[in-house]
C-alpha cells in the first residue's frame, strides 16, 4: 500500500531563518501540496548551547508572511507530537537504549583534552573502527568500569558504531544513487548525558520514522550526513519504511564565490530574512523583505527559480502555478546564484498587478512616517486622506514602483505640495514668460467644470494651441509647479485626482517661489 506524502520542514531556533532555509520549506511545501501529503512544521531544539530567545516565534511568523502553512506543528498538533524535539527526551533515551543493547553504538568518556590529544598525535584523525580500540570507551573498558563511571556521574556520550568497509548507497532523487564507502565516515555521538539530548543525527531519524515522514528535503549542506542516516535506518531495522532524500542546490554568492551569507546582502543591499530581525545579545538590526517592501508572492516566485525550472520560459508563476509544475527532475545538482536584482524585478512586476487597497494598506506606516493619515472620508484636509484617495494615486505610479516605499516616492507630491523645485528643471523649463502664462493656465482650470482627464487635457492643449504656446515649455512648466519636478504619470490623471482648488494653489505658489530667471 502506497504511503500518504510526508514532508517536514525542521528549522532549528538558533536566530532567523536564512534565505536558503525559507527556499526549502518552499519546495518541502509546494511538494507536499502537489502530491496531496502533509507538510510538518518540526522545531529541532535539541542544540541547548545555541538557542536564541524569540527565534522559534520568529520562525513561525516569517513563514506565515510567506503564505506557507503547516498541517502538523507545534501550533498546529496532530497525532504525532510533541513537535519540538527538547519535549521529546524521554522518546530518545529509547532509541539510544536500543542502539546500545544490539551492539550499534556504544558509551564513549572520552574529555575534550583526550580527543584534542588524539587529533595532535594522529593524522587525520577521525572517532572510527581503526581509533575507538586506543580510545576511553565501552568497547575498550570492563563493563563494572563503565558502570561505575555512570554511577558515579561521569559525562558521557553514546557513539555509533559505524562497520568498516561499507558501501552505503543514498538515493536522491535530484543526485541519483550516490555512493559511500563507510571507512570514510566517523562514530558520530548520537547522544550526550550532559543535557539528556540527542544530537541531530539520532533525533531527526528516530522523528522522521516515527511522524511516517516518506520524503526528507533539506540542503545540499546535509549530503555528508545522509550516509549515517542510511546505516541508522538500517540499524533500527526499518530499512522499508525509509524516506526518499532530495538534496536541494546550495544558493550561491551573488558575486564570487561560495555559500550566501549574510554579509553578501549586508555588502549589496539586500535582505537575507524574510523579517527584519533584532539580535537579542547585540541588538543590531537586520533587514528583512518584509520591511524593504516586498511582496510575499514575489518572494515565492524568486525563490522558486532558485535552482529549478519549469521545464519552459515561463517566469510569473503564483503558488498555484508552481504546485501544478514542480518536479525534482527540473531541480538543478549545482548551486544557484542568488540574483538579488532579479528579485527586484519580481517585485515590481507583481506590485503591478496587486490590487490598490492592498498596497494602500501596506504603504500606509510610510504615510504615516510622513505625516500623512489615511481616514475614511477624507478629504485632504490637514493632510488626511481617504483610502480610496490614496488607492487611486497608487493606480498611477505603481508601474514605476519596485518595492512598496516607492509608492511614496513616486508619488508623494499627491499628499504634499513641493516646498521646492527641482533646480535643473526650473532651469530648463522656467522663462521670463512662464509666471503669465501660468496665470493664464490658472483662469482656464478655473473655467473647467468636468475635471476628467480626457476633458481637462482637451481644454488645456486647445488653449495652448490657440495661444500659439509651445506645447512642452507649457506642460513642463505645469507639471514644475505641481509636482516640483518633471516628473510622475500623465498630468491630467494627476489633476483628475487631486482637488482643482489645490492644483491651482500650487501653480500659484510655484509663481511667487520659482524666482525669474537671470538673463
Amino acid at each position: 500500500m502506497e504511503r500518504k506524502t510526508r514532508v517536514r520542514f525542521a528549522p532549528s531556533p538558533t536566530g532567523p531563518l536564512h534565505i536558503g532555509g525559507v527556499r526549502t520549506a518552499l519546495y518541502n511545501y509546494i511538494f507536499a501540496k502537489q502530491q496531496g501529503g502533509d507538510i510538518i512544521l518540526r522545531i529541532e531544539d535539541t542544540d541547548s548551547n545555541r538557542f536564541v530567545p524569540g527565534a522559534e516565534e520568529y520562525i513561525n511568523q516569517a513563514l506565515k508572511w510567506l503564505g506557507i502553512s503547516f498541517d502538523e506543528g507545534v501550533k498546529e498538533g496532530g497525532k504525532y507530537g510533541p513537535y519540538r524535539q527538547s519535549e521529546r527526551r524521554g522518546i530518545y533515551r529509547e532509541y539510544v537504549d536500543r542502539l546500545l543493547e544490539a551492539g550499534k553504538a556504544y558509551i564513549a568518556f572520552d574529555t575534550p583534552e583526550e580527543l584534542e590529544a588524539a587529533r595532535q598525535n594522529i593524522p587525520n584523525f577521525q572517532y572510527d573502527s581503526k581509533t575507538r580500540g586506543t580510545m576511553r570507551n565501552s568497547l575498550t573498558m570492563p563493563k563494572e568500569d563503565v558502570d561505575k563511571l555512570i554511577a558515579d556521574g561521569a559525562q558521557y556520550v553514546v557513539r555509533f558504531k559505524v562497520e568498516p568497509d561499507r558501501e552505503v548507497v543514498v538515493d536522491d532523487l535530484i543526485r541519483g544513487e550516490v555512493k559511500v564507502n563507510s571507512n570514510i565516515l566517523d562514530d558520530k555521538v548520537l547522544y550526550k548525558s550532559a543535557d539528556a539530548l540527542p544530537t541531530y543525527h539520532l533525533a531527526n531519524i528516530v522523528d522522521d520514522h516515527l511522524m511516517e515522514i516518506t520524503h526528507v528535503i533539506r540542503g545540499e549542506e546535509w549530503l555528508p550526513s545522509a550516509p549515517l542516516h542510511v546505516l541508522l535506518y538500517e540499524a533500527f531495522g526499518w530499512k522499508d519504511t525509509m524516506p526518499r532524500f532530495v538534496h536541494l542546490p546550495l544558493l550561491l554568492k551573488p558575486v564570487g564565490n561560495g555559500k550566501l551569507s549574510k554579509r553578501d546582502g549586508d555588502k549589496l543591499g539586500f535582505p537575507v530574512f524574510l523579517l527584519e530581525w533584532k539580535d537579542p545579545k547585540t541588538g543590531e538590526i537586520s533587514s528583512g523583505y518584509r520591511e524593504k517592501g516586498y511582496l510575499p508572492e514575489a518572494v515565492v516566485n524568486f525563490l522558486a527559480l532558485l535552482g529549478w525550472n519549469p521545464g519552459d520560459d515561463t517566469e510569473m508563476m503564483s503558488i498555484e502555478d508552481l504546485i501544478r509544475k514542480f518536479s525534482f527532475e527540473h531541480c538543478s545538482k549545482s548551486g544557484a546564484k542568488f540574483d538579488y536584482k532579479k528579485g527586484i524585478w519580481f517585485n515590481h512586476e507583481y506590485i503591478g498587478k496587486a490590487d490598490n487597497e492592498r498596497l494602500a494598506k501596506l504603504l500606509e506606516p510610510t504615510l504615516e512616517a510622513n505625516g500623512v493619515k489615511v481616514e475614511e472620508g477624507a478629504s485632504g484636509k490637514d493632510n488626511r486622506y481617504s483610502p480610496e484617495y490614496v488607492a487611486k494615486a497608487i493606480e498611477l505610479v505603481k508601474g514605476r514602483a519596485d518595492l512598496v516605499p516607492d509608492l511614496w516616492t513616486q508619488g508623494d507630491f499627491f499628499f504634499k505640495a513641493p516646498q521646492e523645485y527641482a533646480e535643473k528643471d526650473v532651469k530648463k523649463r522656467w522663462s521670463a514668460d512662464t509666471p503669465r502664462i501660468m496665470e493664464e493656465l490658472i483662469g482656464v482650470l478655473e473655467g473647467i467644470d468636468d475635471m476628467t482627464s480626457a476633458n481637462a487635457e482637451k481644454i488645456v492643449l486647445d488653449w495652448i494651441a490657440e495661444k500659439g504656446y509651445h506645447l512642452g515649455n507649457v506642460m513642463n512648466a505645469f507639471r514644475l509647479a505641481v509636482v516640483g519636478a518633471c516628473r510622475g504619470p500623465h498630468m491630467f490623471d494627476i489633476t483628475e485626482l487631486m482637488p482643482k482648488e489645490e492644483v491651482i494653489t500650487r501653480i500659484r505658489r510655484a509663481i511667487e517661489k520659482i524666482p525669474a530667471p537671470e538673463n
